[in-house]
């Protein structure tokens, strides 16, 4: 399979991030409409009522601020998931989800733990370590462009903040890791020239045949080629003009 049939746009690539932003948005519109609070609804570390956070809590937001600072990263990282991974895109954010809040759930401090942050870790790392791992040159390329921008993100792993769910995002970057360590993915053939394949004869290649063995060039001389004419009698019949 070559990289032209297997990366391939689809309507998927912009209606799933999309789906994804209009979901968090509309959560956060009804708290503000309503005058309610959802905080309740996030992560509680250790206890047993904390767990429906695993599923609820990427939907739930802070502020505007928080919306915000999650909402472009998740439309970039999710629309290159799903275009450059497409066949595991939705296993990736399924168990995204889970597993990364599972890992906050267990080491995370008494506190409710909310946003989408974990899952834009969990996409950062997938798509930057599976990059590496599969060494095609596409899939590396994205990978050093989400390093390039995304890169700082980094810091966030560590407690730097008090205010940042800093176990949110580090469950989200060992998910992404693992994922990217399990989770097989089809990758496109690499092109391989005439001198990589095994049964290359150097012997009957010739563009190397005007090289002699110590790597200089020789120049031949094209073989005369003689063209046989056929003997063609022409006849023109004159035909004058009355008018003239």
């Amino acid at each position: 399979m070559s990289d032209t049939t297997h990366f391939r746009f689809s309507n998927r690539v912009i209606l799933i991030p999309l789906l994804l932003v209009l979901s968090i948005w509309t959560v956060f519109l009804i708290e503000v409409r309503l005058n309610i609070n959802f905080n309740n609804y996030g992560i509680l570390p250790r206890n047993l009522s904390g767990l429906k956070g695993i599923l609820f809590s990427p939907f739930i937001h802070s502020s505007i601020e928080h919306l915000y600072n999650n909402t472009v990263p998740l439309v970039v990282l999710s629309s290159a998931l799903i275009y450059f991974y497409r066949n595991a895109a939705f296993k990736i954010i399924f168990y995204g989800i889970i597993f990364s809040g599972l890992i906050t759930w267990s080491i995370g401090r008494e506190s409710y733990h909310i946003g989408v942050s974990g899952l834009i870790y969990v996409l950062v790392s997938f798509i930057f370590f599976k990059g590496v791992f599969t060494k095609y040159y596409r899939l590396v390329a994205l990978s050093l462009i989400v390093v390039f921008i995304y890169g700082s993100m980094l810091w966030y792993i560590f407690p730097v903040d008090d205010a940042i769910s800093w176990e949110g995002h580090l469950g989200g970057f060992i998910t992404g890791f693992l994922s990217a360590l399990f989770i097989k993915v089809p990758i496109p053939e690499t092109k391989k020239y005439d001198w990589e394949k095994e049964d290359f004869n150097e012997a009957e290649d010739e563009f190397l045949q005007h090289f002699d063995e110590h790597g200089n060039f020789i120049e031949k001389k094209q073989e005369e080629v003689i063209e046989e004419k056929n003997d063609i009698k022409i006849t023109y019949h004159f035909k004058p003009d009355d008018k003239l």
